[in-house]
This record gives structure tokens, C-alpha cells and sequence, in this order.
């Protein structure tokens, strides 16, 4: 009797993760991963700095070598393959050989569906412009970085005011580019509040990058190399356009084979990471989650959460019974000196949910006020009236604010309110905090708002 087999179409974190898992309780079970592009187990958060320049070489942005997936995990890991089909009457898939041209069908016990996301490309970039990029795989980074080394360009705009756009315009800043970041929104992070997003606003200006606000990208003009970007009000003149406009859930393959898709666009999932196919799991940046506060489905895509949702799915193949318990937003970026994150909901986010909030906004030390090097953090928290209950919390400033902010996280996932947090029992020493550490004048000031 043969070998059970789970296949996973896509070979990066979430799929990885499900692999990894099942072959270590199981190891009797046969693991393929496809995984479409040449490199698998990489960190992608980490490509703005290869481009920046802190991390030289591409290849230390891969966790775990091809090699040691094959070898030391058991892993039949086959990178530049492709699932293109997926056949739930004949429980198989088909897949294309990217080197050779040919293709193949194997048939599955179990599937695992990590296909990612795709980064949104604007209708009029139809046509292809070098010197336009996205960054989103490996590859993006290397492609970039072979254009700049070879081109040499001198001014660089980022469409995009999100994540990557920030990361990837101090990046851009460092290595002496002229930077101009276009964001459509009013404001940049716009997942964040007003009074977080203007203070990251002032740091870029004084960095010397140029923001265009309010005012969306109409074309992108070029011929042998990209030469301007065309906005509703001006021309910009640029040697090179890295586009971070968003990303959407890698979701056609599911689809075509008639796996159902969620209100949020991403496969719709249980919390055993379960499609609507028995023995057909999705996870990762093409799955959805469950939300913790506004209890139902969301599309959160972070590289945190992905590993968590594979390690689910391997582990309810393996036979065991495990839930995701679900997120609730928790995510950071760094912008030159400023620290910035989040969790929970936003002001106007959980007005949009039907929450009834209160706010509080305290601006505290992160040391000692006697201790060299203390700096400045903004703390916003957003709270639920009535009950107190802690909903979200923001907060940015040149040091510690990750470390508070996951404090936060804490205390939304265990559903506490503002006075249970108040007097929670932190580490207090002057080099790192003052003795009412920033979180807990948050917390007072809150509970007594």
C-alpha cells in the first residue's frame, strides 16, 4: 500500500510551515511542495533592506536552504514548478515544469493551498515600461537592485503610502536618490490615525522626501526606460517607479477549481484553516482570518500570521485537533528613526464597526527623565465607552514603541479593560523605562477619561 500524499501549491511561509509540520508527526506521509519561483523559505519583509543596502546579499534573506527543506525535513520541495490546476473530482492537480515547458498530474490525499498574494498593478501599466517594479518576491528585490546597479538612476518615486511604500523611500533615501512618495489618500499610512501618519509625514519632509497627497497616478509614461509619472494635477520626472499600491489574495487557482471565496476576496476558512473541500486547507497571505474583536472573517496579510496558519493546517492533517485562534492587527514598520505600529482598531475603524469609543493621547518618556538618550512617544488608545474595554492602540517614536505597543496586543487578546491595564506589574529600570512606564500613563490617563 502506498504512501498518503499532501501536495501544497506555493513554498513559502504558510505553505512551508504546513510541510514542515506534518512531515515531523508524520513522517510516513509523502510532502511535495511546488513553489513556482526559484527560491523558497524566504523573509520577504526583508527585501527594502537588501535594496537599502544593511543586507548585501540576497541569499541571507532565505530562512531555511533548499538543501535543508530536502534533506534534513524530509521535504520534496520543487521550486520553478507551478500548480495550474486543481482537480477536486479526481483529487489531483496539474503542474507545470517552468524549466522544461512540460507538465504533469499528481493526485493528492491532502491539499494545501499558500498561493500568497499578488501586488495590485494600476490598468494603464498594461504595458510593460522598464524601470517600473513591485516588490513583493525575491526575485522583485534582485531585478531591482541589477537595474539600479546597471542604471544608475537618480530620482525614484514610490506610488504607494503604505508599508512597503515608507520602507522602500527610506531605503530609496539612503542610498542618495531624490525620493517622491504619491499617495492618493490625504495622509500617509492611512491604516494608521491622523496624529500617528502627520508625525511620520514631518520625518520624511525633513528626510527630503517629497510628498504628493490627495492626488492619484493617471500614467506612467517611458519608452526604452521609464521617464515621468503622470498624476491628476503634475508630471513627475523619474529614472526609476517601485509601485506600492497594495496587494491582493492570490485566489484564481482556488477559484478555478471551485474552492469558495470569502467576503474579503482571500478563501474563505475555518479556524482549523479548513476550505469547504474535505482535506483541502488554505493558509497564509491567500486565506482569511478570523478576528478576535470584531468576531468574523477579515484579510490581514502579515508573514507573522502565515507561519501561524501553517503550523494549524500541518497540524489537523497530522490528526490533531488545533484551532487559529484568530488576530487582532497587530503590525509595525520603521521609517527612518521613527518606530511605528499598531493593533487592535482605529478611531474611525471601530467607529465604521459600530463601536461607541473614547479616546486618549499621551505623549511620555521611554526612559528615565535623568537617564541619557530618553525620546519622546506618542501613544493614542482607543477604548470602548461604557465598558472600557481596550479596542486598539497606536503609537510611534524613535525607540521602544514595538515593546509597548505588543503590550497592548496582550491586553486586547486577553480582553481586558483600561483599569486592568492600568496597574499591570511592567519592568522598570532607567536605561529602558521610567517608573510609570508610557503604557501605564496611557492606561491611568485612559481609565479616567
Amino acid at each position: 500500500m502506498s504512501n498518503k500524499r499532501l501536495v501544497v501549491a506555493g513554498g513559502n511561509a504558510a505553505g512551508l510551515s504546513a510541510a514542515s509540520y506534518v512531515k515531523r508527526r508524520k513522517p510516513e506521509i509523502e510532502v511535495i511542495v511546488f513553489e513556482k519561483s526559484p527560491f523558497a523559505s524566504y523573509g520577504s519583509c526583508g527585501l527594502p533592506y537588501y535594496v537599502e543596502g544593511i543586507v548585501r546579499d540576497p541569499m541571507e534573506l532565505i530562512a531555511i536552504p533548499l538543501k535543508a527543506l530536502r534533506e534534513k525535513r524530509g521535504l520534496d520541495v520543487r521550486v520553478m514548478h507551478e500548480v495550474t490546476e486543481i482537480d477536486l473530482k479526481r483529487r489531483s492537480v496539474r503542474v507545470a515544469n517552468l524549466e522544461s515547458g512540460k507538465d504533469f498530474e499528481l493526485s493528492f490525499d491532502w491539499l494545501v493551498i499558500s498561493t500568497g498574494a499578488i501586488p495590485l498593478v494600476p490598468s494603464f501599466m498594461d504595458k510593460k515600461i522598464p524601470g517600473v517594479f513591485t516588490l513583493r518576491t525575491l526575485e522583485d528585490g534582485i531585478k531591482l537592485e541589477h537595474f539600479i546597479e546597471e542604471r544608475k538612476p537618480r530620482r525614484v518615486t514610490v506610488v504607494g503610502g503604505g508599508y512597503i511604500g515608507m520602507e522602500m523611500a527610506e531605503a530609496f533615501s539612503a542610498r542618495g536618490f531624490e525620493v517622491t512618495v504619491i499617495e492618493r489618500l490625504p495622509r500617509v499610512l492611512p491604516n494608521f490615525d491622523p496624529e500617528i501618519s502627520e508625525k511620520v509625514q514631518r520625518k520624511l519632509t525633513e528626510k527630503g522626501v517629497r510628498l504628493i497627497l490627495g492626488d492619484g497616478v493617471k500614467a506612467v509614461e517611458g519608452d526604452k526606460t521609464v521617464r515621468r509619472i503622470i498624476t491628476e494635477r503634475e508630471a513627475v520626472e523619474t529614472d526609476l517607479v517601485l509601485l506600492g499600491i497594495g496587494i491582493k489574495p492570490n485566489v484564481e487557482l482556488a477559484k478555478k477549481a471551485g474552492v469558495e471565496i470569502g467576503n474579503t476576496g482571500a478563501i474563505k476558512v475555518n479556524q482549523r484553516m479548513q476550505t469547504g473541500v474535505e482535506d483541502v486547507y488554505a493558509c497564509g497571505d491567500c486565506a482569511e482570518s478570523f478576528h478576535r474583536i470584531l468576531n468574523r472573517s477579515v484579510w490581514i496579510p502579515l508573514g507573522d500570521t502565515a507561519n501561524k496558519q501553517g503550523r494549524v493546517a500541518g497540524a489537523n492533517i497530522s490528526g490533531e485537533d488545533v484551532l487559529f485562534p484568530g488576530v487582532i492587527g497587530s503590525a509595525a514598520t520603521k521609517v527612518f528613526e521613527l518606530e511605528v505600529a499598531r493593533t487592535g482598531l482605529g478611531e474611525e475603524e471601530a467607529g465604521n464597526e459600530g463601536f461607541s469609543t473614547e479616546t486618549t493621547q499621551i505623549e511620555a518618556g521611554t526612559r528615565a527623565h535623568y537617564y541619557p538618550g530618553r525620546k519622546p512617544i506618542l501613544i493614542k488608545l482607543i477604548t470602548e465607552k461604557g465598558t472600557k474595554r481596550l479596542l486598539g492602540a497606536q503609537a510611534v517614536g524613535e525607540e521602544g514603541v514595538a515593546k509597548r505597543v505588543d503590550v497592548f496586543a496582550t491586553a486586547i487578546w486577553a480582553g481586558m479593560s483600561v483599569e486592568e491595564l492600568a496597574w499591570v506589574d511592567l519592568t522598570y529600570v532607567p536605561p529602558v523605562a521610567p517608573v510609570w512606564d508610557p503604557v501605564l500613563v496611557a492606561a491611568q490617563v485612559g481609565m479616567k477619561s
